[in-house]
């Protein structure tokens, strides 16, 4: 441990000292310390310090030469004890003008004098009840607040813009696991995105490895083309990609597909339905040159043409 660390955690020991939270201990147990870095990097003990142990329990809590006296955050029902306390506290005011969530209690109201009103009244209710807040953690009359993952304002919930960093940064997935793991992380953000699944789509057709799988094992035997004569190709566009398949003697030669580049989402029907024939005659030129072919689509303007 480095010399900083090591003095700032005396110092919190030596607070919670001072304060009764814990004291020296001669128990024949032990339990583990849960270190919490703080925002500004330092280190320190965190606890639920305003609910008091019962003393035959208080060995249970010791570590190191230390017990507490008071509710440890290491304790596995910590939170949820804590969390039924608030919520049996401000059981009136919940949902009326307060969230409470673990230790964080948020107070809304619609205008400054109403939320000053609703501040003083639950001030006094945790007051009468001897729970008091650490007045250097406490925010008033905030208009924006991240909580859970997003960002609470006046005017809306926009996604917290750590997590889009966090997002931007992220390694482009390489495996089945990686993209599940992708997936979960957007999906939590589906609220915010137009047309989520659609645009997610290909990526969640990407976790079905029997589908793949089956397509691999099951192709069509592919004929070997013969130059001494014709070809078929059949073309066919969509708003994804383009697609052809070479066909002789009504027999597969080749299928061929690609995703539409950027300029060519912009593109009209018709224009897209040529790309796609254009893109099957740069594919198999070497087949096609010299020989006669038939091009069909489906688009009437330019059914007749190629023929």
């Amino acid at each position: 441990m480095l010399g900083k660390e090591y003095d700032e955690l005396k110092k919190q020991l030596d607070e919670l000292l001072e304060k009764g939270f814990i004291r020296r201990s001669v128990s024949p147990w032990g339990a583990p310390v849960l270190f919490v870095e703080k925002r500004d990097g330092t280190m320190r003990l965190s606890g639920y310090h305003q609910i008091k142990i019962r003393e035959k329990d208080i060995p249970k809590t010791a570590f190191g030469h230390h017990e507490f006296t008071v509710v440890p955050s290491g304790l596995t029902n910590a939170p949820v004890y804590f969390m039924n306390l608030m919520n049996l506290i401000l059981k009136e005011e919940l949902d009326q003008f307060v969230v409470v969530f673990t230790d964080d209690i948020l107070i809304y109201s619609k205008t400054r004098e109403q939320h000053e009103k609703h501040l003083r009244a639950v001030l006094k209710m945790l007051r009468r009840n001897q729970l008091h807040g650490k007045y250097s953690k406490c925010k008033f009359w905030l208009e924006k607040i991240s909580l859970l993952g997003h960002v609470w304002t006046t005017e809306g919930v926009p996604v917290d813009p750590e997590k889009i960093d966090a997002v931007s940064n992220l390694k482009t997935p390489r495996n089945v696991t990686e993209i599940r793991s992708f997936l979960g992380l957007a999906k939590y953000y589906r609220r915010f995105i137009e047309n989520f699944s659609k645009i997610a789509k290909p990526m969640t057709e990407l976790l079905k490895n029997k589908c793949l799988k089956d397509k691999l094992t099951t192709t069509p035997v592919l004929t070997l083309p013969d130059l001494r004569k014709d070809f078929v190709v059949y073309c066919d566009a969509s708003r994804q990609g383009l697609g052809c398949v070479l066909m002789q003697d009504n027999h597969v030669v080749s299928y061929a597909s690609r995703q539409l580049r950027a300029h060519e989402e912009n593109y009209p029907t018709h224009d897209l339905e040529l790309a796609a024939v254009v893109n099957a005659l740069k594919i198999w030129r070497h087949y096609l040159i010299g020989n006669k072919c038939d091009i069909y689509t489906d688009h009437k303007s330019l059914k007749y043409i190629f023929t």
